[in-house]
């Protein structure tokens, strides 16, 4: 199985349950860090994610 540097938003704090996302390259992983083998994630966290990204704290994986 590959190994993956994900990362969640700074905006989710502490929170064990989060978006989380990846690069290997040309692809782009999202999960759920509370159950890693689904992409399925609820408003909520989906606009917790987005907001991280706006701020663009995931730039560095479209370079």
């Amino acid at each position: 199985m590959e190994q993956f540097n994900w990362q969640k938003s700074t905006f989710s704090g502490d929170a064990a349950e989060c978006v989380e996302i990846a690069s290997d390259g040309e692809l782009v992983h999202v999960r759920e860090s509370d159950e890693p083998t689904t992409v399925i994630t609820t408003k909520a966290k989906l606009a917790t994610w987005i907001r991280a990204a706006k701020a663009g704290e995931f730039d560095h994986l479209t370079h």
